[in-house]
């Protein structure tokens, strides 16, 4: 049995365990990460992922519970200096988050600066210490196929432990043949975190299928219900 087909056994509720209940709007306001948390809480979700500036809050309500606290650092263009990326990764930590997606310096990618890269993701490696989960965000809409496999390497070569296809905010969305490719360079050491247009159980079952061992979401109870 192929990994389609085992995948295709999940049950919606079984897809929880791979959800980062996601909220990540400039206008989005406290009543929001209250649902969002109450939300993350009832259905189990693996983790909720919000800007940094919220991550204490989200931090207090999730307390004693299994729900993780991600922060996005460098969100949503990866333009800001490592220095910035780095600050913003350790304060987001002090805080309370646990997991961190950082956005890779795309513009630095594309002209081929291949060394400020990785050194980049780097010092966000070293902000964010162990037992911290680092996630890059590479933003293949963005790039060419050989400047994704080159953005899956230098994430793995700086100790990254995911690679996550997209912000949301920059157009495209995940696709099952992105997820194949970034999870065939990584390897089964690191995992591969599919964001943006995830926003049903079809669609998620086909990005696990190939490959996707996270899944960032808004409509995540869509997917978790199967409505």
């Amino acid at each position: 049995m192929d990994k389609i087909e085992k995948n295709a056994m999940l049950e919606p509720k079984d897809l929880a365990k791979y959800i980062d209940h996601t909220m990540l709007k400039a206008d989005a306001v406290k009543v929001a990460f209250d649902k969002l948390c109450d939300e993350a809480i009832e259905y189990s979700f693996k983790s909720v992922c919000v800007n940094s500036s919220w991550v204490a809050y989200v931090a207090n309500r999730l307390q004693g519970t299994k729900v993780q606290v991600c922060s996005v650092v460098g969100f949503p263009l990866g333009a800001m200096s490592s220095k910035s990326k780095a600050f913003e990764a350790e304060d987001a930590i002090a805080q309370g988050a646990r997991e961190i997606d950082m956005v890779l310096a795309v513009g630095r990618l594309k002209m081929g600066d291949v060394q400020y890269v990785e050194d980049d993701i780097k010092a966000v490696r070293q902000a964010a210490k162990k037992g911290v989960i680092l996630k890059v965000i590479i933003e293949t809409a963005m790039l060419t196929k050989e400047e994704k496999i080159t953005a899956c390497r230098l994430a793995k070569a700086a100790g990254a432990d995911f690679v996550k296809t997209c912000t949301g905010f920059g157009g495209g969305a995940a696709t099952a043949e992105d997820i194949a490719l970034m999870q065939e360079i990584v390897g089964p050491a690191m995992g591969v975190k599919a964001s943006g247009g995830v926003r049903n159980y079809d669609k998620a079952i086909e990005l696990i299928g190939a490959g996707a061992t996270r899944l960032g979401a808004q409509s995540s109870i869509a997917i978790v219900t199967g409505k």
